[in-house]
């Protein structure tokens, strides 16, 4: 079925092209920080996860939201979400390779990572969270393959495959939350260490992962006319909309906290996001302040637009609505969750990180890996689909 990848017209060639080209600036920028090593980074000794694992983290989640269109198709028999599910399976196999590369980028000697499988280790967090990754991307490969390829045949799935899809519905959730663990469990860095950072994870996964793929689904139709249909766009939007309320609670639950306790290693991390923090040399440091008063403007303005039904119902608006939710989601979860938790470090000292035109171009890289993933496999996805619906109207 991949040779349906390399039949296409000028446009789609033409985005080939220029991924392949971002790709290209991604591995010459990774070449010179392999070869100088994590010095041509804005990483420290009191910053050591930066640009890489924010990316790592935010795209873990949208790895796992494939779930919210797996479950309602193949558990509660919605029909509806038939054209989608393959498209949400296949964004969770991009995220995937995202993520894992993510993590490759991020390592000062990458081939390193082979003892996590070499030499393994129960007692780990990162060792777990290797697996599930994993484990997630061969579930997804596996079952939109073989669904696909019986698609493509006009015959039923295996009955095997049941069983590999209910598996893999507790295996999304899992990724994220072993994901979470690694940080909630750093005794050293209060930011992380609440017992809410799994849930408010998976909230802001449900919410930002369907958000990217109704955006997908739109754009589809305009450029592609593979229309998913109407219903489960605005059921997909639905989704989004009670998942980013249960984020936004979570959000401010931790903010209540953190200032009525009033306890410093708490509310300086939130003081350092939203108003900046002063150093031991009075140099005052505001790094994330703009990103995450953005953040905060684009959740506060995607919830207007989700929850007031009148908005959520036109297309134009939900497109808007999802944009916000996604660019939100990716400040927040990215640099403000993984910076904000060393700044301040254990005691309470400043040191300020900002990504280096290296670090950004190789991410860059990254994104468009991903992004020449899901465009090779949506192309695969729509012909297919084409010549099995050309089959039915000739029939």
């Amino acid at each position: 079925m991949i040779e349906k990848a390399l039949q296409g017209g000028k446009a789609y060639w033409t985005l080939v092209i220029i991924l392949l080209a971002i790709v290209g600036v991604g591995t010459l920028a990774y070449l010179k920080q392999f070869t100088e090593g994590l010095t041509v980074t804005g990483l420290s000794r009191d910053v050591s996860w930066g640009l890489y694992i924010a990316q790592f983290t935010f795209m873990v989640g949208v790895a796992a939201s494939a779930v919210m269109v797996v479950l309602p198709y193949y558990i509660h028999n919605y029909k509806k979400f038939g054209k989608i599910t393959i498209l949400g399976e296949f964004l969770a196999i991009a995220s995937c390779v995202m993520c894992m590369t993510f993590i490759f980028v991020d390592m000062g000697q990458p081939f390193r990572i082979l003892n996590v499988f070499l030499h393994p280790s129960p007692n780990s967090l990162m060792f777990w969270d290797t697996v599930v990754l994993f484990g997630y991307l061969v579930l997804n490969l596996l079952i939109s393959w073989t669904v696909l390829g019986a698609e493509k045949k006009g015959i039923a799935p295996p009955k095997w495959i049941k069983p590999i899809i209910i598996i893999s519905i507790p295996w999304a959730v899992s990724i994220h939350t072993v994901t979470a663990f690694l940080y909630s469990g750093l005794a050293a860095r209060p930011f992380w260490m609440t017992a809410v950072l799994a849930p408010r994870f998976l909230a802001s996964a449900f919410s930002a992962g369907p958000a990217l793929l109704i955006i997908f689904c739109l754009i589809l139709r305009k450029y592609t006319k593979f229309d998913v249909g109407r219903e489960p766009i605005q059921k997909l939007a639905v989704i989004v909309t009670y998942a980013m309320l249960i984020n936004v609670f979570l959000i401010l639950m931790e903010v209540f906290t953190a200032m009525y306790s009033g306890i410093p290693e708490h509310l300086d991390h939130f003081k350092y996001m939203f108003f900046g923090m002063v150093d031991a040399e009075g140099i005052l440091h505001t790094n994330l302040v703009p990103w995450m008063w953005l953040s905060a403007c684009l959740g506060v303005l995607s919830v207007i637009l989700l929850v007031v039904p009148k908005f959520r119902m036109k297309e134009g608006l939900l497109a808007l609505a999802c944009i916000f939710v996604f660019f939100s989601l990716w400040i927040d979860k990215g640099m403000g969750m993984i910076v904000a938790g060393f700044t301040p470090n254990p005691s309470h000292g400043v040191f300020p990180y900002t990504p280096t035109f290296i670090e950004s171009m190789i991410t860059l890289g990254v994104w468009g890996l991903g992004a020449l993933i899901v465009t090779v496999l949506y192309k695969v996805a729509l012909t297919l689909r084409k010549q099995v619906d050309t089959n039915r109207y000739r029939a």
